[in-house]
């Protein structure tokens, strides 16, 4: 027990803060240069491998869960997290609200929408082994999107908001041997959804996991609906450059590409290796404090598509996994370096 209440508690001592690591100098020369409409960030921060990279020390997973964004927030290259702990159950305002005031103005949150609205299925006890165990009777409920998920996130995160993610987990083939009609259904859900929510503007990124939604209707028809592509690199979809293509149709489907413009943000989760289940993943880059797979092509399409989203004047959101290269912190480093100290081949 303490003698004074305003005694400095301990390391140790669960109410002390999460402290940040030292970035060093070359780090935090790079977050100087980096473009600030580059919003480089990873997937959660409850990391206890994150030590010396983003956390001065080891701290325990739920401290970091619940005390470790602030901390996480003062790295300079990170200026975005993803969060994804609202796809399992909506998290409501005042939740969006303590995040939000425990990270700089300057700094944005890329959030995924509940599986309630988002995936066809109910998963059930079978959701391990991806197995739907039922229709999902909110599946495209664009009323309970915006009441539970939009307007809440909306109003806690203010200015913080970055894209909301609308990640369809994959779907039954009785949904996909449609794809015109799913496509449609899609859209209209998107276009139903508030365009802005408490003098915030709401920004819409579509992300699929199943590679034949992936064609030119589906992206005529989010432009139309006000949304953007989110390139979703995975193993059960395409390699970045082919979704690439596709985002490049969105915007510019007559320019070359010298010419190529972005007519909205960039948004990419890069969320697992290729070759690698994601079980898989997991058990290979744990406690992931390395990079063990490095993905120079991967990272190298990421910088071009970040550069033209730069010129086109347009943000570059880009959320990394743990399961992309091993480490996510490190990943984020990797691209920074390439943005800042190399030039456009």
């Amino acid at each position: 027990m303490t003698d004074s209440l305003f005694e400095e508690a301990a390391p140790d001592d669960p109410r002390a803060p999460v402290q940040a690591a030292d970035p060093g100098e070359e780090l935090a020369r790079i977050g100087r240069h980096l473009p600030r409409q580059v919003w480089l960030g990873t997937s959660s921060w409850s990391f206890p491998g994150w030590q010396g990279l983003v956390y001065e020390r080891e701290y325990p997973e739920p401290r970091l869960a619940r005390h470790g964004l602030a901390a996480y927030s003062q790295h300079p290259l990170l200026r975005a997290v993803g969060v994804d702990r609202g796809y399992y159950q909506p998290l409501d305002q005042a939740e969006w609200g303590r995040l939000a005031r425990e990270v700089p103005e300057a700094f944005r949150f890329v959030v995924k929408a509940p599986a309630a609205v988002t995936d066809a299925v109910t998963r059930g006890a079978r959701a391990a082994a991806g197995q739907g165990a039922g229709d999902n009777p909110r599946f495209l409920d664009a009323a309970y999107a915006a009441e539970r998920f939009v307007m809440p996130a909306l109003e806690g995160l203010g200015a913080r908001a970055g894209p909301l993610v609308l990640q369809f987990a994959p779907m039954p083939p009785a949904l996909t041997h449609d794809t015109h009609a799913l496509i449609e259904r899609i859209a209209g859900f998107v276009a139903r959804l508030p365009a802005q929510h408490a003098g915030v503007q709401a920004v819409y990124a579509v992300e699929l996991r199943n590679p034949e939604l992936l064609t030119p209707r589906l992206v005529h028809r989010l432009r139309e609906a006000g949304a953007r592509l989110c390139l979703g690199i995975h193993a059960r979809m395409p390699p970045l450059a082919r979704q690439a293509a596709a985002l490049r149709a969105m915007d510019a489907p007559a320019a070359p590409e010298a010419g190529w413009s972005l007519c909205g943000p960039l948004v990419v989760r890069w969320s697992l290796h290729a070759g690698l289940a994601y079980e898989q993943a997991r058990a290979r880059y744990a406690p992931f404090n390395r990079l063990l797979d490095a993905d120079l092509v991967t990272r190298g399409t990421l910088v071009h598509l970040i550069r033209i989203a730069v010129r086109s004047g347009q943000d570059a959101f880009v959320i990394v996994n743990n399961k992309a290269e091993g480490c996510a912190p490190l990943s984020c480093v990797e691209l920074a370096r390439a943005l800042t100290e190399r030039s456009e081949p």
